[in-house]
C-alpha cells in the first residue's frame, strides 16, 4: 500500500455516489422503518488528530493493512504458485528470521564494546587527573566529554532523524498495534539510533542502550523484510512475498524480541516481553520464530564473550553485555524478609506511580520546547547534559571516606575505571562509596550494588542520595532528543532503596543486601512498566539466580498492584501523550451503549464496479481517503448491490496503467493479463508511486476503467446494529484498516459507512456523545 503522508479515513454515514463528476448526496438515515442514530450524518464528522509524535519529532500518522486483500489479482496469484515457489517462501522467512537474530546480536555486541571503551576511555582520563590531585582540570575533562558526546548525539538526533529519540518502545508498540509513521522504522532511525545510544549512554546520561535496542532489533527486521528496494534495484523475485504488512508485522516482532535477548543475554526474556507488552497480534507458529531468533542472538554474543575474554576488545570486560551474578546469596528467608519484600513491593508500586506521572508531565512539556526547532532540542540535552555531569561529579565530594575492608580479593581502592571501590579524592587506603556509584558506568554501577560481598560497602546516607539523584535525573533525561531506555534508570533507582532497605534491616534478615538490590530493582520495574512474567524472567536470567523466584514473582505482583490503583504504565501512558491511535485489547464499558452505525464519519464516497476516470481522479484529489466501497449498478446488478472495497493505493496503480475503455463495459480480463499481484504490493521505507506523479488528458478523463479486478470481494462487514464494543474487539483482533457496516433492512443503500480506527477513539466518541464518556 502507498504511503500517503496525509491519511485521514474518515468515512461514514452519508453516501456520495460519483455520477458524470457529480456528488449525489443520499441520506440513508431517514427512510421509513429504520431507527434513526442518534447524530444526523453530515454532522458526524471525525476530528480526531492524524498526527502524532515519532521520537521527538511530529509526523503524519496512517494505518497497516494487516487483512489480505482477497481480490481477483490475488486469486489468480494464489492459484498460480507451485509447491516450490510455497517452500521458497516458508525457507526465506526462517532465513530473514536467522538473519534478524545475527544482525540484531551483532548490533548488541558493538554497542556494548562501543560504550565501555568510550566510557571508560573517559572515566580514565578523568580519574588520572584526580590522582594529580588536577580536581578542576579533571572535572572539566568529565563535563567536556559528556558534553561533546551528548552534542553530536543531539545533533543526530534533531537533524537527521528525530524519530530515534527516546527509547523507540511506543512506537514499535503502536506499529505493531497497526500505527504507522513514515520514518518509525527507516534506515536512517536505525543508523541514529545505534550511533545515538552509544554517544548518549557514553556521555554519562541516566539512560539505558536496552530500550533503543528494542526499536533497533525492529529496524533492523524491518529493513530485511522489505521485500527488495527499487530505489537500489534490488526487486529479486523471491523477495516479493515480503511485500505486505502482515509478514513485515511478524518479523519486527521477531526483532523486537532479538532487542531485548541482545540488551539483557536474556533470550527467553525477550520472547515473553514481545508477547507481554509490544505485540498486539499472536500465534504459534509467531513463537516458534521469535524463539528461534532470540536463541540466535544469544549464541551471537556468547561467542562474542569469549573471543574478547582473549583481551581483543579494549576495555570491554566484565562490564559489558550486563550479568549481575548474585548467585552466592542464599535465597533461605523467614517471615522478617517476606514483610520486607511486601514493603519494597509497595514502596515500588508508589515510587514507580509517581515516576510515571512525572515522566509524563516532563514529556509534555519537552514536547513544547522540540517543537521550536533542532537547535533547542540541541540545547535542551547540552542544559541536561552539564546538570548530570554537576551532580555525577560534584554529590561525592559530599561523601565521607571510607577505609578499605581488610581481606579483599579485589584492590581497594580500585585501580583503573570499573570497580567498587572508587579513590575519588580519598586518602590512600581508603574509598568514596558515592563515587563508586555516581563515577562509573550504569552497568558497573548496578554491578556494585548487586554486589554481595561487603554489607557494609555503602552508607544508608549514599544509597538515599544515590536513590534520590538518579530518580530525578532519569526523569528529566527521558524525552530529551538522544536515544534513550528507562530500562537502567529504573533498575538503578529501584537497587538504591532495595539495598537501603536490606541495609536497614541489617542481621535481622537472612537476606544479602545485594538479593534486596534485585528485589528492589524487580519492585520499582512492575511499578513503572507494569509487566510481570517477562520482567521476572529477564530479571532471573540476569542474575543467573533462579532460586529468588517465588520473592521476585511476589514482589512484581504487589508493585503493579498497587501502581495501577494510581495511573497506567509508562510505555501505555507515553503512547497516550505522543498521540498514537493505540486500540487497547479490551472495549470501553461505554461502548457496549452504542451501535457501529451510530459513530461511522461522513460522506462516504463510493464507486461504481465500472467508473469513470474523471470521477476517480476527483475523489481521490479532493479527499484522503483510503478506502472506497464499490457498488454495482444497473446494468451490472438488478439492483444496488455491495461488491467490495477498493484501495486508494491500488487505484493509483491502475490508473498509471491507464487500461481504460471509452464506453462502460467489463474489461476485468485485460487487466488481469496487464497486472501482476506484485504490482500492487506496498512499497518499502522508499518513494512509492504517489497520486501527484499521475497525469491525464481531457479525453482519458472521459473514460472508464473496471475496478472488479483490485476490488477485495471479501472485506470484513458487520451489521449497523452492533454493539461498538464488539465492532472494536473484532477490529483489534483482525488487525483490520476497514470495517465496512452494512445496513440490517433491505431497499436501503447496500453499504452505510466504514469503521476505521480513528473512529473508536475516546476522543472522537466524545465529541459525538460526551455524556456516555463522562458516565463509562
Amino acid at each position: 500500500m502507498m504511503r500517503d503522508q496525509e491519511d485521514i479515513e474518515n468515512e461514514g454515514v452519508g453516501v456520495m455516489v460519483m455520477e458524470d463528476g457529480k456528488d449525489l448526496e443520499r441520506n440513508i438515515s431517514s427512510e421509513s422503518g429504520f431507527r434513526e442514530p442518534l447524530l444526523k450524518s453530515k454532522s458526524r464528522v471525525n476530528n480526531t488528530s492524524q498526527i502524532a509524535i515519532i521520537g521527538a519529532n511530529v509526523c503524519p500518522i496512517e494505518s497497516l493493512d494487516y487483512d489480505i486483500v482477497e481480490n481477483d489479482l490475488f486469486k489468480q496469484d494464489w492459484r498460480s504458485r507451485k509447491k516450490v515457489q510455497i517452500y521458497q517462501y516458508i525457507f526465506l522467512k526462517w532465513t530473514l528470521v536467522l538473519l534478524i537474530g545475527l544482525s540484531t546480536g551483532l548490533v548488541g555486541f558493538f554497542l556494548n564494546i562501543a560504550v565501555e571503551n568510550i566510557a571508560g576511555f573517559k572515566l580514565l582520563l578523568a580519574t588520572d587527573l584526580m590522582l594529580e590531585d588536577k580536581y578542576f582540570r579533571a572535572f572539566a575533562t568529565f563535563a567536556g566529554c559528556n558534553l561533546g558526546l551528548a552534542t553530536c548525539a543531539a545533533i543526530l538526533c534533531a537533524f537527521i532523524a528525530p524519530a530515534a529519540a527516546g527509547s523507540g518502545i511506543p512506537e514499535v508498540k503502536a506499529y505493531l498495534n497497526g500505527v504507522d509513521a513514515h520514518s518509525i522504522l527507516a534506515p536512517s532511525t536505525l543508523f541514529v539510533k545505534i550511533i545515538g545510544s552509544v554517544l548518549g549512554v557514553s556521555a554519562g546520561f541516566v539512560v539505558g542502550k536496552e530500550g533503543p535496542m528494542v526499536h533497533t532489533g525492529a529496524c533492523i527486521a524491518n529493513l530485511l523484510g522489505q521485500g527488495g528496494s527499487r530505489k537500489y534495484h534490488l526487486t529479486w523475485k523471491w523477495l516479493r512475498y515480503f511485500k505486505n504488512d502482515r509478514d513485515r508485522r511478524d518479523l519486527i516482532t521477531c526483532g523486537a524480541a532479538a532487542g531485548v535477548a541482545a540488551a539483557f543475554r536474556a533470550p527467553v526474556g525477550g520472547v515473553l516481553f514481545a508477547l507481554e507488552e509490544v505485540a498486539s497480534w499472536w500465534r504459534s507458529a509467531l513463537l516458534w520464530r521469535t524463539f528461534f531468533t532470540t536463541a540466535i542472538v544469544a549464541m551471537v554474543l556468547r561467542s562474542c564473550i569469549q573471543f574478547c575474554r582473549s583481551g581483543n576488545c579494549g576495555l570491554f570486560g566484565q562490564g559489558g553485555l550486563i550479568m549481575f551474578d548474585v548467585n552466592s546469596g542464599s535465597p533461605n528467608y523467614n517471615t522478617v524478609d517476606v514483610l520486607a519484600v511486601l514493603t519494597i513491593g509497595v514502596l515500588g508500586g508508589l515510587l514507580g506511580s509517581l515516576y510515571n506521572y512525572l515522566v509524563d508531565k516532563v514529556l509534555r512539556t519537552y514536547s513544547i520546547i522540540n517543537e521550536r526547532g533542532p537547535a533547542f532540542k540541541v540545547m535542551l540535552v547540552m542544559t541536561i547534559s552539564i546538570l548530570t555531569s554537576l551532580c555525577s561529579y560534584g554529590l561525592p565530594w559530599f561523601a565521607s571516606c571510607t577505609p578499605c575492608p581488610v581481606g579483599l580479593e579485589e584492590k581497594c581502592p580500585t585501580v583503573g575505571r570499573s570497580g567498587n571501590y572508587k579513590n575519588f579524592q580519598c586518602p590512600a587506603g581508603h574509598y568514596n562509596d558515592l563515587a563508586s556509584l555516581f563515577m562509573n558506568t550504569n552497568d558497573d554501577a548496578i554491578r556494585n550494588l548487586f554486589s554481595a560481598e561487603n554489607s557494609s560497602e555503602f552508607h544508608l546516607s549514599t544509597l538515599f542520595v544515590f536513590f534520590a539523584g538518579v530518580y530525578c535525573l532519569g526523569i528529566i533525561t527521558y524525552g530529551i532528543a538522544i536515544p534513550s531506555g528507562l530500562f537502567i534508570p529504573v533498575i538503578l533507582a529501584g537497587a538504591s532503596y532495595g539495598r537501603l532497605v536490606g541495609s536497614v534491616l541489617g542481621s535481622v534478615s537472612n537476606l544479602n543486601n545485594g538479593l534486596f538490590a534485585l528485589l528492589g530493582a524487580a519492585s520499582f520495574l512492575g511499578g513503572t512498566m507494569r509487566m510481570t512474567v517477562s520482567l521476572c524472567v529477564i530479571l532471573l536470567e540476569l542474575t543467573n539466580n533462579l532460586l529468588m523466584l517465588p520473592l521476585v514473582m511476589l514482589v512484581l505482583l504487589v508493585s503493579k498492584t498497587v501502581a495501577d490503583s494510581f495511573n497506567k504504565g509508562v510505555y501505555d501512558q507515553i503512547v497516550k501523550m505522543k498521540g498514537l491511535p493505540y486500540l487497547e485489547a479490551h472495549a470501553e464499558p461505554y461502548m457496549r451503549q452504542l451501535a457501529a452505525g451510530d459513530v461511522c464519519s461522513g460522506p462516504l464516497v463510493t464507486f461504481s464496479g465500472v467508473e469513470k476516470v474523471g470521477n476517480i481522479v476527483h475523489a481521490l484529489k479532493f479527499t484522503r481517503h483510503n478506502g472506497f466501497p464499490v457498488v454495482d449498478l444497473p446494468p451490472f446488478s438488478d439492483a444496488p448491490e455491495f461488491c467490495g472495497l477498493v484501495l486508494r493505493s491500488h487505484l493509483v496503480v491502475l490508473l498509471k496503467g491507464k487500461t481504460f475503455t471509452k464506453l462502460s463495459v467489463l474489461s476485468g480480463s485485460n487487466i488481469l493479463k496487464r497486472f501482476h499481484a506484485f504490482d500492487f504490493a506496498k512499497p518499502g521505507s522508499g518513494k512509492g508511486l504517489k497520486f501527484e506523479d499521475l497525469s491525464f488528458s481531457p479525453e482519458e478523463m472521459e473514460m472508464y476503467v473496471d475496478l472488479h479486478p483490485i476490488t477485495n470481494t471479501s472485506p470484513y462487514t458487520v451489521v449497523e446494529t452492533m454493539s461498538l464494543a464488539k465492532a472494536a474487539i473484532l477490529f483489534r483482533e483482525l488487525g483490520l484498516r476497514h470495517l465496512c457496516v452494512v445496513p440490517k433492512t433491505t431497499k436501503r443503500n447496500p453499504i452505510v459507512g466504514i469503521l476505521t480506527r480513528h473512529d473508536f477513539m475516546p476522543e472522537h466518541i466524545k465529541g459525538l456523545y460526551p455524556h456516555l464518556v463522562h458516565h463509562k
